[in-house]
């Protein structure tokens, strides 16, 4: 009759309804439990009993929006943006005025849809392609209207760069310490935005600082993916370049659209709102705060712990 060792171990991860002791035989293994059942393993040869336990994820990079969350900019854009249809002249068929989007329609549609180019040809679909200094009349070709976007966006794109040159805009509050202790503490640091890369690039030299922007671990615009937010593109190239699981990363971001894009890549996120998302449904947040002032790295840390034991 073959004899039987018995080994005890108690390891966190498993569930109370074992009693943490099984018996081994070359020729079995038998799990007891509380319960009046047990489960059985026969096996034909000697085999190795190995147990393992995965390692526990933790925070490994932090990465930010920029828009809404380094600086609050979309008065900004929205400003650039009625500047360049102003200087274009351009003319929906419904208006016999230039086009201007107003404060409130701004907030719908810059939380409908991400991307300054996806935002204009959804615009023009609705409300009928314009007319221009580009076009005197409206463009019908999908070369022609490709073109009239380019050409907006590249406007409104140097009126962008001139206002945040100007020196009057500054970082939201709480972000540069809280980069400043993501990097001391050794963790990763990275920016995803759907904005085009020159005026990112622009926004952060200005806003972060030159020592900051060199020193991000990994920086991503609209130009480096082909689908925008909520698509999570962004956000899974990131951890690829990372070398960083999803789960090991945290992402702040300030509307709806960045969250969907961050938990649809597997990422935890945590909200700064502004004053032209507060209202939107953050649920699927694991954080929401006004601003950055109050949190803290290790804050953080923790809401992500807590994240992935529930999980």
């Amino acid at each position: 009759m073959a004899s039987h060792s018995t080994l005890f171990i108690s390891p966190q991860n498993l569930s109370s309804n074992f009693s943490s002791l099984f018996y081994y035989s070359p020729q079995s293994l038998t799990f007891r439990t509380k319960k009046s059942s047990s489960l059985s393993l026969t096996t034909t040869k000697p085999r190795r009993l190995s147990l393992s336990v995965s390692a526990s994820h933790s925070l490994q990079a932090l990465i930010f929006d920029c828009d809404g969350v380094i600086l609050e900019s979309e008065h900004l854009h929205r400003e650039a943006y009625n500047d360049a249809f102003a200087y274009l002249n351009v003319r929906c068929p419904s208006s016999s005025q230039p086009l201007n989007w107003d404060l409130q329609f701004y907030d719908v549609l810059q939380n409908l849809i991400g991307g300054g180019k996806p935002k204009m040809r959804w615009y023009f679909k609705e409300h009928g392609w314009p007319s221009s200094t580009i076009f005197e009349t409206p463009p019908e070709s999908d070369e022609e209207r490709a073109k009239l976007i380019d050409t907006l966006q590249d406007w409104k794109t140097e009126r962008y760069k001139e206002i945040i040159k100007s020196g009057t805009v500054e970082p939201r509050p709480g972000v540069l310490r809280l980069m400043d202790e993501a990097k001391a503490a050794g963790k990763m640091l990275a920016v995803c935005s759907a904005a085009t890369k020159s005026s990112v690039v622009l926004c952060l030299e200005n806003l972060i600082g030159m020592e900051r922007f060199k020193g991000l671990d990994c920086f991503l615009a609209g130009d480096d993916v082909k689908e925008k937010k909520p698509d999570p593109l962004i956000y899974l190239t990131a951890a690829k370049r990372l070398g960083v699981s999803e789960k090991d990363c945290l992402v702040v971001e300030d509307s709806v659209i960045g969250l969907q894009a961050a938990t649809k890549a597997g990422m935890s996120c945590v909200i700064t709102y502004t004053s032209s998302t507060a209202d939107q449904d953050f649920k699927d947040s694991i954080a929401i705060y006004p601003d950055l002032s109050n949190v803290r790295l290790s804050d953080l840390e923790l809401l992500l712990q807590n994240k992935i034991a529930a999980s």
